[in-house]
């Protein structure tokens, strides 16, 4: 007897690529928008800003948010801290974003910058602002200038200890809301290493053409992870967990309280690391502007990753066979995506959300100033060279 099958699918599937460890500075710039940099402060520095968030962390929280009908707790211990004055803007209400709201609730007031985090500005501020002048622009990001001609500034900071092998954070993209499109965000690592994942999100139009693939990133030490423009709209990040981790010891021991020139005399080890993000938010999307839904919250603002179109690669002289690789000197390749508020009260109210929705116009809503010319209606951007 003849067994019917139905003929063989003529559509072949996108091949699965293994994850990728991207171990060196090179690698991470390749196949990421993102750039790895180590020793970014001087050595005492990183220590003594490690001990004062090592010990600050012993008063932080683990966060607790309602995900699909239940109640959530942050596998990690988390901060918040605001700068008084980051010399960007001198309407300082950007403040009361960090103060007020988080995952849909308010939060208490953030803490200053302690002395080592406003030390460790200075280098780390130097550093991204170089890399920008390096790359090219996506025209909604930001383009005004600080006091000081710097485009970015690192005015609040979202500090995080995770303890152990096991603590960790899942695969999330970072809210929009007051740091508006194509941010820039520099994540400082202090304390043991760990591994930073990165996994693009592939768009509708291009499911079953080709796959996502998993990046890993060893941060050490002192290194500092910058997350380029476009992070945010194509990749989620997360830290998870290992079977192990080694044990960190500083290069320096604790000051002696009450005598900064003097040191202890033993070190001690530690199996956390300190992980600060550094993050501008633009005076355009102070607290003000954002809009509220019927729940009295403000929206959230977040990308459309699914209907994000990719454009072709322009360049003629380096164009990059392999989609999975992001080459800050090839070309302009770009990308078709709408931005769009939302409830988020959901995610302190049991769930419960008024179900808001409404897509972001950027001319309408008075945003800006903007690198380049808004392309449209729906936020559609597109890279902007230097030479522009």
């Amino acid at each position: 007897m003849t067994v019917l099958r139905p003929p063989p699918s003529q559509k072949s599937s996108a091949p699965r690529q293994p994850p990728l460890l991207l171990s060196n500075p090179e690698m991470v710039s390749q196949h990421t928008p993102c750039t790895l940099h180590h020793s970014v402060l001087p050595p005492e520095l990183a220590c003594d800003l490690f001990y004062t968030m090592l010990d600050a962390a012993q008063g932080w929280s683990r966060n607790k948010w309602w995900l699909f009908d239940r109640l959530v707790e942050s596998p990690h211990r988390t901060s918040f801290f605001a700068r008084l004055h980051d010399g960007v803007d001198g309407d300082e209400t950007w403040q009361e974003a960090a103060q007020f709201w988080y995952n849909g609730r308010k939060t208490e007031a953030p803490q200053p910058f302690p002395e080592e985090m406003e030390e460790a500005c200075k280098y780390i501020e130097k550093v991204v602002n170089d890399e920008l002048r390096k790359r090219d622009r996506y025209a909604l990001e930001w383009a005004g200038n600080g006091n000081d001609g710097q485009c970015w500034r690192a005015n609040v900071a979202a500090a995080n200890c995770y303890e152990g092998a096991k603590e960790t954070v899942g695969f999330h993209s970072d809210q929009l809301t007051y740091l508006g499109p194509y941010p820039t965000i520099a994540s400082l690592s202090l304390g043991t290493s760990r591994l930073f994942r990165l996994r693009e999100v592939i768009p509708s139009s291009e499911t079953g053409k080709r796959n996502a693939r998993t990046y890993n990133i060893p941060v050490v030490h002192n290194s500092l992870t910058i997350m380029h423009a476009s992070t945010q709209e194509r990749f989620k990040h997360c830290v998870p967990p290992q079977s192990t981790i080694d044990i960190f010891r500083p290069s320096y021991p604790r000051r002696i309280k009450g005598a900064s020139s003097e040191r202890e005399q033993n070190i001690e080890t530690s199996n956390c690391r300190i992980n600060i993000t550094f993050r501008f938010y633009r005076p355009d999307y102070r607290p003000h502007t954002i809009p509220r839904c019927k729940c009295g919250v403000p929206a959230v603002l977040k990308p459309d990753m699914k209907g994000r179109s990719d454009g072709p690669v322009h360049d003629a002289k380096t164009p990059s066979k392999d989609p999975n690789k992001f080459s800050v000197n090839a070309a302009q390749q770009d990308y078709s995506i709408r931005y769009w508020w939302m409830c988020y009260a959901g995610a302190q109210s049991e769930g419960k959300t008024c179900g808001m929705w409404k897509v972001m116009d950027a001319e309408a809503e008075g945003r800006g100033p903007f690198v380049g010319p808004l392309p449209g209606s729906h936020a559609s951007s597109s890279k902007v060279t230097q030479e522009d």
